[in-house]
């Protein structure tokens, strides 16, 4: 219990700043960085984590992670599980940014540490890529399912020639060693249009500040494709975007909250234990059930599972023209969200099938 009174005792005195992360294909904010006090410890994370929950907002949420605490070991990260805990948040919600450097002696414990919170459930990601103290072959021990160009190499994008040639090619290493990319700090129309044709497609920055309806107003990407990958697509994986799960036995009521807090959330996936799912709730279909006469009453206080259609999972090397033709098996859920899923079957995200069409389109 004085654990948790300190926490929460932390998270009253943090100011904690959000900042949305779009996807830059759909307008739509798929996650939320969360940067608090500044004091770079574990437990102004833990404080800056319990203050973004406060806000009741379910999408994912990415927080610097300081390389020391991991290196730390499981005592040092112990006020970061208390705090998710508290927050009532699962790990799979949290994207955990590596910052600041380390020595090579300690590399070895990093590694560690970083494959430990990825088995609790963590997902991880590297920042500062360009301009911090991270070795570029990190990106192949640690692994990363999100690479994040460095705000201070972005702001000197396209105006510094060597500094956009560097930015490029970190991104195009990103993506070859399978992580996501994102480009935060984007100001500018031109630090825009120059990211998107690196193939980048999550940013986030003053340029990119959502609506009234939740979106950002971005002009379609210009991709190519190598001739080879045209008659099936990339996979998947590429278009992979962060999932918003509840617990299978999660309410309609709980469901109704995740969907109010962002417009944005096109589906909720209902999960396991091991995160595996286990219903999907398409967002105006549940709506429509709880708007209609009697709705709330008959279902809002019961599993919403009772309402959850059965999950369309692909696995995440699944190409998108195979893809699309799962999604075409059902005629009444042609556009539902597919659910991408890792080798043991755990939810890894979501895919919307409406950005497999556009880029098939764009590559005929």
């Amino acid at each position: 219990m004085a654990s948790r009174t300190h926490l929460l005792t932390a998270s009253a005195a943090a100011t904690v700043d959000i900042t949305p992360i779009v996807d830059l294909d759909t307008g739509g904010v798929i996650a939320l960085q969360a940067v608090g006090d500044h004091h770079g410890s574990v437990a102004s994370l833990a404080g800056t984590l319990l203050g973004a929950a406060r806000s009741e907002l379910l999408l994912p949420l990415v927080l610097g992670l300081p390389a020391e605490a991991v290196i730390g070991g499981s005592a040092a990260l112990a006020p970061l599980h208390e705090a998710l805990r508290v927050s009532g948040r699962r790990p799979r919600e949290v994207i955990l940014m590596l910052r600041g450097g380390f020595s090579e002696t300690e590399r070895r414990a990093l590694i560690t540490g970083l494959d430990g919170l990825r088995a609790i459930g963590y997902l991880i990601a590297v920042g500062d890529l360009g301009a911090g103290h991270i070795p570029m072959d990190l990106l192949t021990d640690a692994m990363p399912y999100l690479a994040v160009l460095s705000p201070e190499l972005i702001a000197r994008v396209p105006g510094d020639p060597r500094r956009t040639a560097l930015a490029e090619a970190l991104a195009g290493l990103a993506r070859q060693v399978g992580a996501h990319v994102l480009a935060p700090g984007v100001a500018e129309e031109a630090q825009l249009a120059t990211v998107r044709g690196w193939g980048v497609r999550l940013a986030q920055g003053p340029l990119l500040v959502p609506g009234p309806s939740g979106r950002v107003h971005v002009p379609l990407p210009v991709l190519t494709r190598e001739p080879e990958r045209a008659l099936l697509g990339p996979r998947v994986q590429e278009f992979l975007l962060p999932a918003v799960t509840l617990p299978h036995e999660a309410t309609a009521e709980e469901v109704v909250r995740a969907f109010g807090g962002e417009p944005s959330i096109t589906s909720v996936i209902l999960v396991d234990e091991y995160q595996r799912p286990k219903g999907s709730l398409d967002r105006s279909r549940f709506l429509l059930s709880i708007a209609s006469r009697f709705g709330h009453a008959l279902h809002g206080k019961k599993p919403a599972g009772r309402l959850a259609d059965s999950v369309r999972a692909v696995p995440k090397t699944t190409p998108a023209v195979a893809a699309m033709q799962v999604a075409g098996r059902d005629a009444e859920r042609v556009y539902d969200d597919l659910v991408v899923v890792d080798e043991v079957g755990r939810c890894m995200g979501i895919v919307r099938v409406a950005d497999l069409i556009r880029q098939m389109a764009m590559e005929r």
